[in-house]
């Protein structure tokens, strides 16, 4: 392998603060108390917002806890009380989680229990889903 000369690597380093220069940053991270949803905010002025209850290891934490997300350089978002860290990139792509977490979430409303089940039952023989108040709109053509 070849050495690296210093002139190499200083066109390197400018190559890469061009290419930096260029595209959004991360620059701070905070939890909207109102909302429960974690921002981040960019070099360009955009925000990414997203539910902090819907991260694998966030769910059951407290605000407070929430809270104490901090940025990890440009990249990443961490809570060091709840050990949890995600990269930015992997959340604005929507992975909040393992791929077992996520597919749990996904079949959450899917569930079959005997609660469930039951319940269901029970609404039926009350005449099924309640109708809605909105009127219904005809699709018919002329």
């Amino acid at each position: 392998m070849a050495d690296v000369t210093d002139a190499e690597l200083t066109e390197a380093k400018r190559r890469w603060e061009a290419e930096r220069a260029e595209r959004p940053v991360a620059t701070g991270v905070r939890f909207d108390a109102a909302s429960e949803r974690i921002v981040v905010d960019f070099t360009n002025g955009a925000s990414f917002l997203f539910p902090a209850r819907a991260l694998e290891g966030l769910q059951d934490a407290p605000a407070d806890q929430l809270a104490e997300v901090e940025l990890l350089g440009e990249t990443g978002l961490h809570w060091e009380s709840l050990d949890v860290d995600y990269t930015i990139a992997g959340l604005m792509s929507g992975i909040f989680g393992t791929r077992a977490f996520l597919e749990a979430q996904r079949r959450g409303g899917q569930s079959r229990s005997p609660a469930k089940v039951a319940a269901s039952r029970a609404n039926g023989k009350k005449g099924g889903r309640p109708k809605t108040s909105a009127p219904k709109r005809s699709h018919v053509k002329s």
